[in-house]
């Protein structure tokens, strides 16, 4: 098998991960799991969601948080090569970000959203896919002026939990069209454990044949049904160089109830328990990759660390087989570490 020799690793656990949590994490604690990722070694995080709080309340504290991050003393100079991204799927999120970039603590790179599923795409973002690729294009030179680069994601790519299935040939075609309107990047998503490995390494092999840039591209996975992994394996046996992953595998769809009160989330849960969904485990994603050779640039003891403090803050065992085994002990594997 060939694989890509080294990777780049983002890591979304204080957008996406903590999106999905029943519970408000406190800014500090956020703040917190941030630095540590910077410390130990990332280069790409995603932050937080510009978006109205009213639904999703986790976000509530967006300008707190990216205004601590910015000020951390312990990230004094450690952020000129960090990128920071916050999600912003409509307008005024987008307007929000400009703003806050012009105050001194926006976001480096926002993200635009589309789904080949026309129902998803509306019941997530309120435009018509007509609408949001207008929108869209007016919205992304505006960004870049403001110094922020944009990454378009393409959502339901391997099926839609509302639609049911969907054609990989669409998500091709709507990545092409993100690079065509000016998107510096591009995200893949399989955003509720739908692909199966031997689709996740055709979809990737199509994608390369007709954009052969993978560092235009980034791998976003769920492991809903526990295939979260292979699937990883199958991208990387397509080439792609680019992955993003949550501490402990949370995150998903955002809650619909948080701290003892009902709000809108994105609508009714489209899985049957919480506890089973989540993004790729970071720690089993690195573990793996660093054990195949692959180079991470990461400081993967810290990462474990890291995630076993994630636990504490939420208070619960998460979805890494790591956290609890650590690593393969070197009298066993050979590696020298």
């Amino acid at each position: 098998m060939n694989y890509p020799k080294k990777v780049v690793i983002g890591d979304i656990t204080v957008r996406d991960g903590f999106q999905h949590e029943e519970i408000f994490v406190p800014t500090p604690a956020k703040v917190w799991v941030a630095e540590e990722l910077v410390l130990a070694g990332f280069k790409h995080l995603e932050l937080t969601n510009f978006g109205n709080p009213k639904g999703m309340p986790q976000f509530k504290d967006a300008d707190d948080l990216m205004k601590n991050i910015r000020n951390s003393k312990r990230l004094k100079g450690k952020l000129d090569d960090v990128s920071l991204t916050a999600v912003t799927i409509r307008e005024r999120a987008i307007e929000r970000a400009i703003q806050a970039k012009k105050d001194g603590y926006g976001p480096d790179r926002i993200l635009l959203m589309v789904s080949t599923s026309e129902t998803h795409h509306k019941t997530n973002s309120g435009l018509t896919l007509a609408e949001y690729w207008k929108m869209a294009e007016e919205w992304i030179p505006k960004a870049h002026d403001a110094g922020i680069k944009v990454n378009g994601t393409v959502s339901t790519i391997w099926g839609c939990p509302l639609e049911g299935p969907t054609k990989m040939e669409d998500a091709i075609v709507f990545a092409k069209r993100w690079l065509d309107i000016g998107a510096n990047d591009v995200e893949h998503a399989d955003h509720d454990g739908s692909a199966s490995p031997d689709r996740v390494f055709k979809y990737f092999s199509m994608l390369m044949d007709k954009i052969d840039n993978p560092d235009k591209h980034i791998v976003h996975l769920h492991t809903t049904r526990g295939w979260g992994l292979a699937n990883v394996l199958a991208a990387l046996q397509a080439g792609m160089t680019n992955y993003e992953a949550t501490l402990g595998g949370i995150g998903g769809q955002p809650a619909n109830f948080v701290s003892g009160v009902p709000v809108s989330g994105t609508g009714a849960y489209y899985y049957k328990d919480a506890k089973d969904v989540g993004l790729v485990s970071m720690e089993d994603m690195v573990v793996m990759m660093d054990e195949m050779g692959i180079e991470t640039n990461l400081d993967i003891d810290k990462i474990l660390e890291t995630g076993k403090m994630v636990e504490r803050i939420l208070g619960r065992r998460l979805r890494s087989e790591t956290i609890n085994q650590g690593r393969i002990p070197k009298e066993l594997s050979g590696r020298d570490w």
